[in-house]
């Protein structure tokens, strides 16, 4: 039993950011499905308290639903869809962009689409067609999506034998997110656009280097640390290497130096696309990610 229980913690540390994500997804779709068989309930009201409510002062009550709905599926089809592409997604980031900022965006869409969810039916609550709760990781998967269009916008994907600029995919999620505001769905594609807002905005002020989830990322640090137990070792006097270079410890040398290295290759795919890169810059895109 030791040996499982460590191997199961062992294939779980190799997961990327992502593919944790979609474990937590599936984990908390088979909750309330069970909640659904074990207290005969309706499967719409088994995870109702992990939904986001259209009005505010339903959200006051619960303020955690601004994050836990995007982890809340109720159709099958929905949650499929959804971690089909994050999957996908989720592997390119894993190749170009820290987990850090990986995390940042994808919550941060989460925020945003609900966000713009909540405040649109409070100014027009006569547009929606359906006034329930928002449910799904879409705005999530929407940042995402959106950002490595707007990053890459020349890079070329393959469709079988097509091939096409990831700009054309940032057009077409976004113009069928327009229209969607006029279907059986409104509520839901105001939170798909969002979660394109964020995606958007989070790329084009990176590739002008400007990182805009320090803040939250700092704030999610904070709270992640108020549960950390582990104990702090003893006060020690400790003699530290004082040789520098370029007027920098060595460590904080060493990580400037990489995180130009990694510009100067993310730069080198917006121009010329992923497949231009060498192969000992893919291997470092690699291990950088990871």
């Amino acid at each position: 039993m030791t040996s499982l229980t460590q191997d199961i913690q062992d294939k779980l540390k190799q997961l990327t950011a992502y593919e944790k994500i979609i474990a937590i997804n599936i984990v908390v779709f088979f909750i309330g499905w069970c909640i659904t068989v074990v207290f005969d309930i309706s499967r719409s009201s088994s995870l109702n308290w992990l939904e986001l409510p259209n009005e505010f002062s339903s959200f006051l009550l619960k303020p955690w639903s601004l994050v836990t709905y995007g982890f809340t599926h109720i159709e099958f089809w929905h949650l499929f869809m959804n971690m089909f592409v994050l999957y996908f997604v989720g592997r390119s980031f894993s190749n170009l962009f820290n987990i850090k900022i990986s995390l940042n965006i994808y919550f941060l869409g989460i925020i945003s689409g609900g966000l713009l969810y909540i405040v649109s039916y409070a100014l027009f609550p006569s547009f929606f067609n359906y006034g329930g709760s928002l449910v799904g990781a879409s705005a999530g998967v929407r940042a995402t999506l959106i950002f490595l269009c707007a990053y890459m916008p020349n890079h070329e994907v393959r469709l079988g034998s097509l091939r096409f600029k990831l700009m054309y995919v940032g057009f077409i999620m976004v113009a069928l997110d327009l229209f969607g505001l006029f279907g059986a769905n409104s509520g839901g594609n105001v939170a798909h656009l969002g979660g394109d807002l964020l995606g958007y905005f989070y790329a084009i002020r990176l590739r002008q280097g400007i990182d805009i989830g320090k803040r939250f990322e700092k704030l999610m640090d904070a709270f992640s640390s108020l549960f950390s137990f582990t104990k702090k070792a003893k006060l020690k006097t400790v003699y530290k290497d004082k040789s520098k270079v370029g007027g920098y410890e060595r460590g904080e040398f060493n990580q400037f130096n990489n995180q130009k290295k990694i510009d100067i290759i993310l730069d080198k795919i917006s121009k010329s696309g992923y497949e231009s890169l060498t192969k000992d810059e893919k291997e470092f895109l690699f291990r950088a990610g990871k």
